[in-house]
């Protein structure tokens, strides 16, 4: 399975940005898919995750304001990002996972099996 995503970019704290990661190959293998950032200086981190069928999940840190969509036809993963701030400003990556992932799997990035190559996100005036 091979992850594209895209849509990163600048823009200005409350704004909106739309990230896309596209998986071409063996789509068959990405069940749970997901979205970790990594800012300067730390540590990668998780954002949101599409379980299956539906099931989603959030940060604490995001929540409220982003919300992880999947369209299977596509074989596109979506992370609608609004009321942006400068601590969104990170690297975004997806990931997916071949097996279905249950709640406290998901937010660990170690069971994950595949990773796109990130997409960049600045939030500043």
């Amino acid at each position: 399975v091979q992850l594209q995503a895209s849509g990163g970019g600048w823009v200005q704290p409350g704004g909106s940005l739309r990230l896309s990661c596209v998986a071409s190959g063996r789509t068959d293998s990405a069940n749970s898919m997901g979205w970790f950032r990594q800012a300067p200086g730390k540590e990668r981190e998780f954002v949101a995750a599409y379980r299956w069928r539906g099931n989603v999940m959030t940060a604490d840190s995001v929540k409220g304001r982003f919300t992880v969509s999947r369209d299977n036809a596509k074989n596109t993963l979506y992370l609608q990002m609004n009321n942006l701030k400068p601590e969104d400003t990170a690297v975004y990556y997806c990931a997916a996972s071949r097996s279905t992932l249950i709640v406290s799997q998901a937010r660990r990035e170690e069971v994950y099996d595949y990773w796109g190559q990130g997409t960049q996100v600045t939030v500043s005036s």
